[in-house]
């Protein structure tokens, strides 16, 4: 499945979500969760303000949309992200078989910002794994990376 301009709008959003995460104290990093069209949960980074270094955006996104609303099944719903998911966090996506997974930038951009290798964590996990999300790659990737490298400029990682 390609990139589509619904995929544009639900990426601006976990952009969003990515400044609001530092403007708020923790790293820059957004997720958005999607079904029919329609943003059905959103969350951000929380690793500081909630003292919890596994409070990801996706990882806590899924942790709390599953606690509020009982769902554990997420194969209809997509799945929004600033920036490639960790291997920790696309492990929950695999969990919950999260139907779809968008991301902007990857890790592999992440690390060289942060001058690292870095890898194909989504990709790795997936391959390896009972249950394969689709994945759409790089949708607004450089606007993904503007507030990324803004961010790592001044801060270290974790």
């Amino acid at each position: 499945m390609g990139n589509t301009v619904q995929d544009e709008v639900f990426m601006k959003k976990a952009i969003e979500l990515s400044k609001l995460a530092v403007e708020h104290g923790n790293e820059p990093f957004g997720a958005v969760l999607v079904k029919d069209g329609k943003a059905v949960f959103c969350n951000e980074n929380q690793i500081y303000t909630k003292h919890d270094p596994t409070f990801h955006g996706e990882a806590g996104l899924i942790r709390e949309f599953c606690a509020q609303t009982g769902i554990t099944d997420l194969h209809e719903y997509t799945l929004y992200s600033s920036c490639e998911p960790c291997f920790m966090c696309s492990g929950a996506m695999v969990w919950v078989k999260l139907g779809r997974l968008v991301y902007g930038a990857s890790n592999t951009d992440l690390e060289h910002i942060l001058g690292n290798a870095g890898c194909n964590c989504s990709g790795m996990v997936f391959k390896n794994s009972f249950w394969k999300p689709q994945v759409a790659s790089g949708v607004l990737r450089e606007e993904s990376l503007a507030v990324l490298r803004e961010y790592f400029e001044k801060h270290e990682k974790g």
